[in-house]
């Protein structure tokens, strides 16, 4: 037996054979690799910011962001993490707030239809001046949670007993109905007209509408001729999320006609549908 002392040291190294005796042939020493064509390079490129939206108060102002090769060609390897702001903030100057397109058209000189800043009953809101060519410019409200949310409707569908009221009076298109009222249209708004000094919206106006069937229909307006038995199938729906303006809580829909029923829903935001 053979006794060490921590201190003894060894060093092992691996015996090389003479090339003369290692087989033939010998291994490469090199080795292509990675022999498929580099992608070109590739990096995000800015073109230059737009105009300010605005020519007063808060606007915003955008410009376009590609990736490109340095040959220019479209390309997707650059990192989204990476990629340049295509909107920015902007304000060129504070706006003079004024109480009217009217006013705004006259101060200004402004004869351009848009999105305008104006103080009404104390509140600032973006109102769109239509007609400002004319000296008779007109104020609307742009709907911003879109036109299926604000529509108007009155149903074709009438009962061959008009005295029923089938399925509960869910609408069904199998029911034994004739579909000849002419008086049915179905409207979309993309803007309301505001009577700013009134703070009434102008339900007749339909400058800025899109009616899909039949006739047009009036803003928040609705009817049929369906049933007698308090059954109404016609429909409409206000949605004013985002304009600054909501449905006076003493707004009241008035029933017309014979036989005429009103059902009228609001929402917690006080959006009736």
């Amino acid at each position: 037996s053979e006794v060490h002392s921590s201190q003894d040291l060894y060093s092992y190294t691996p015996q090389s054979l003479p090339h003369a005796e290692c087989p033939q042939p010998y291994p490469p020493e090199r080795q292509d690799c990675n022999i498929s064509e580099c992608p070109p390079v590739a990096a995000w490129k800015v073109r230059p910011w737009s105009k300010c939206s605005l020519t007063c108060g808060a606007g915003v102002m955008e410009r376009r962001v590609e990736c490109l090769t340095s040959k220019d060609q479209p390309s997707k390897s650059c990192r989204q993490i990476e990629k340049p702001e295509s909107h920015a903030a902007c304000q060129e100057r504070e706006c003079e707030l004024f109480t009217s397109c009217r006013e705004v058209q006259i101060k200004e000189e402004f004869r351009k239809d848009g999105e305008y800043f104006l103080r009404i009953k104390n509140k600032i809101l973006q109102i769109y001046c239509a007609d400002m060519q004319t000296s008779y410019p007109k104020e609307y409200v742009s709907l911003r949670s879109g036109q299926t949310d604000n529509f108007s409707e009155v149903y074709g569908y009438r009962l061959q007993n008009p005295f029923e009221c089938p399925f509960n009076g869910s609408r069904r298109q199998d029911c034994f109905c004739r579909n000849d009222y002419p008086a049915a249209g179905y409207t979309l708004f993309h803007k309301v007209r505001l009577d700013v000094s009134a703070m009434q919206i102008i339900t007749t106006d339909l400058l800025f509408t899109q009616t899909l069937l039949g006739r047009a229909v009036p803003f928040a307006t609705a009817g049929d001729c369906y049933s007698a038995a308090k059954c109404p199938q016609g429909q409409f729906s206000i949605n004013l999320t985002g304009t600054g303006l909501k449905v006076a809580e003493s707004t009241k829909w008035v029933a017309q006609g014979n036989y005429a029923t009103v059902k009228v829903h609001r929402s917690q935001v006080s959006n009736p549908h």
